[in-house]
């Protein structure tokens, strides 16, 4: 049963430890977090099953974009602009944050991004 274990733990270990996966993922998580990349690759262990391992890339990256998308929206007052008060529509509130974050998944700057996101909301409010 130990020799189970072992080499689950070896085949998780390969997959966290896999170049991608370490710089694109593990490395600025951990940062993020404030604890070390072993750390980090022991809570990824206990809590994830092979699958989700090897999926952790790309749900990752499609976080990114989420977070991203949230972030613009608090970031734009759009938590005030268009839900609650309503003057700018969901659809417009979405054409912008999209068009926004994937300026940023480009390279762009985010406070630039953030000031021609202000200038189309004014586009829209005008």
């Amino acid at each position: 049963m130990d020799e189970d274990k072992e080499l689950l733990e070896t085949m998780k270990l390969r997959i966290l430890r896999s170049f991608r996966w370490r710089e694109d993922v593990v490395v600025p998580l951990a940062t993020e977090l404030e604890i070390t990349i072993e750390e980090l690759e022991k809570i990824f262990m206990n809590h994830l099953d092979m699958s989700s391992l090897e999926a952790l890339h790309s749900t990752f990256e499609s976080a990114r974009t989420n977070c991203l998308s949230e972030k613009l929206h608090s970031d734009l007052r759009l938590c005030w602009l268009c839900d609650v008060l309503r003057i700018i529509t969901e659809e417009e509130a979405n054409e912008i944050k999209v068009k926004l974050v994937k300026e940023i998944i480009n390279g762009k700057d985010y406070e630039e991004v953030l000031k021609d996101g202000k200038k189309q909301i004014l586009n829209f409010l005008q």
